[in-house]
């Protein structure tokens, strides 16, 4: 066996090996045999009778005798070359660049991974997408919002009877003018649960006292047949705001159970105190106090202050509201406690209400108002007060009082606090209330239709007395009105006085105690979050997993 190479066809023998040869050629045939060299398939031939075998071959082909350079060259070519041999060499830095190349030519016919394009879609309108989803299956949940009913395929199959939800769970707002009961059978509570919950409410507060507006919380069960009513299994509503109840059921056969949680409030006071500003009520209402404050505040303010010309823009304003905040986060804001105003360090005014009837008083114990006498009916004066010709008698007299044109039947008001002293007929009057006010003073109302009082009865000022008619000495519906101090006739046009309202005694004292205690609330400090006992930190422990990963949640209120 032999090493050629594949350009010319010589026999190629290693240095070693020569002279292994030629140390041997003396031995003749008896030498050794010479070692074989370790060669590639195809560098392996057969020599027969001193040619290799290839050369033999075209020897005796004559269509090879008459191309042997062409195919010599395409023999010669090496497209895989071993290039673990003869690194360095001009013939591995050609198999080298064979590789490169065919390597180049593969990644060129690399294929691409990027998405093919089709065909633009087609724009479709909003009608013929309803159509399409009508015949998808889907939950409802997602295809229910066009109106369709679900294609009829062959996938769809009518139901005997649809299966129904085991639990309904609904919110039912109390409104105004209804009733508890009624609220509970419009959401769907049969009648016998609705009497026991509306006797289990009446056992824990009155059923009147929950305020219009409340949010309840029902859930109803499985029915028991296909007609049978819902069993309620739970309501729960924020009946006060401390209170809230909630009525279970434990089991199918048990019945309802009320469970009342008290809630903790507190009952501290909203102190908000500003610059006056550009304007009162807007600087008021943007220091956050309520709306019906406010108004109330500039109520109680102007009847002692002049609000165009004695408030300035530095002044101080201060206001004290009825304030309650629960434990469970929920505020409540009530009515003005507190009004005042200061100039510099100094006050100005300094009003609190007081009494059964809720009047401001003045820090001193003095309750003022400045407005004047009220007109006892809505319209004008027809005939004013002094000597005129009577119109039924025919002759000059006294006219003392004046007249207000009015229709029959309109409302006659007081026009101040007072008491009445006379209700009845009065000769030329008629039908007549008179009433004593403070001051010795004394009113009169004539040609009354009915009267609304009775002799001896308290009144306030715009309270309904009577009704404009035409009794008397009277050519058609209206209103005489008289006014007399110490029993002598005065002209009620000019007349504008003050009522006053004196605390004294035990009572002054309590006042000014309250007054005292109230002004040493601090500005914002009911606007704190309550600190929580144990008990209610537990109860506020989240029941949901996703609940516990917000610590700032706050209960929703029923």
């Amino acid at each position: 066996m032999i090493l050629r190479s594949k350009r010319r066809h010589r026999v190629y023998t290693s240095p070693e090996d020569q002279n292994r040869n030629e140390a041997g050629a003396g031995d003749g045939a008896g030498g050794r045999a010479l070692p074989t060299a370790r060669l590639g398939h195809d560098q392996i031939v057969r020599v027969f009778g001193g040619k290799p075998a290839a050369d033999k071959a075209s020897d005796q082909d004559p269509a090879r005798k008459t191309n042997t350079p062409l195919a010599s060259r395409i023999a010669g070519l090496e497209l895989a070359r071993d290039l673990s041999c003869d690194i360095g060499s001009r013939r591995w830095f050609g198999g080298l660049g064979t590789f490169i190349g065919l390597t180049a030519v593969a990644l060129a016919f690399w294929p691409s991974y990027a998405p093919l394009e089709a065909a633009s879609p087609v724009r479709i309108e909003a009608a013929n997408v309803d159509e399409y989803r009508s015949q998808m299956i889907m939950p409802l949940a997602l295809g229910s919002d066009t109106g369709r009913r679900m294609g009829a395929t062959a996938l769809v199959r009518p139901l005997a009877a649809a299966p129904e939800r085991p639990q309904v769970q609904l919110v039912a707002t109390l409104a105004r003018g209804d009733s508890f009961d009624r609220m509970l059978l419009r959401a769907g509570v049969g009648r016998k649960d609705a009497a026991r919950v509306a006797a289990l409410v009446s056992d824990a507060m009155a059923i009147e006292e929950i305020e219009p507006g409340t949010k309840v919380d029902i859930t109803l069960g499985r029915r028991a047949g296909a007609n049978a009513p819902r069993p309620l299994d739970r309501l729960q509503f924020r009946a006060r705001f401390d209170l809230e109840l909630a009525l279970t059921r434990p089991g199918p056969a048990s019945g309802l159970s009320l469970e009342r949680k008290i809630i903790r409030v507190d009952d501290t006071p909203l102190r908000i105190r500003g610059r006056v500003g550009s304007s009162l009520y807007r600087s008021a209402r943007a220091a956050g106090a309520p709306a019906s404050a406010v108004q109330a505040y500039l109520k109680a303010l102007g009847e002692h202050v002049n609000m165009d010309r004695e408030i300035g823009a530095d002044d101080t304003f201060d206001l004290i509201v009825a304030h309650r905040r629960a434990a469970t986060g929920e505020r409540q804001a009530g009515q003005l406690l507190f009004a005042g105003l200061e100039s510099g360090d100094k006050p100005r005014a300094q009003l609190m209400r007081w009494g059964e009837k809720g009047d401001f008083f003045e820090a001193s114990g003095v309750g003022e108002q400045r407005s004047g006498l009220v007109a006892p009916v809505p319209g004008r004066m027809s005939s004013s007060y002094g000597m005129r010709r009577h119109p039924i008698l025919g002759y000059r007299r006294m006219h003392s009082g004046v007249d207000f044109r009015a229709r029959h039947g309109t409302p006659i008001v007081a026009v101040t606090d007072g008491r009445v002293t006379g209700a009845g007929r009065m000769g030329g009057c008629g039908n007549a209330v008179r009433l004593r006010h403070g001051g010795n003073l004394d009113t009169r109302y004539c040609h009354m239709s009915r009267m609304a009082v009775q002799n001896g009865q308290s009144v306030r000022r715009g309270q309904v007395i009577g009704y404009v008619g035409s009794t008397g000495l009277s050519t058609g519906p209206h209103l005489h009105y008289e006014m007399y101090r110490g029993g002598r006739a005065i002209n009620p046009a000019g007349v504008s006085f003050v009522t006053r309202a004196q605390l004294s005694g035990s009572e002054l004292r309590e006042f000014r105690a309250t007054l005292a205690k109230l002004k040493t609330v601090e500005a914002g400090a009911a606007l704190a979050r309550l600190d929580q006992t144990e008990d209610e930190r537990a109860a506020r422990e989240p029941l949901r997993e996703i609940d516990r990963l917000d610590p700032n949640r706050t209960e929703p209120v029923s």
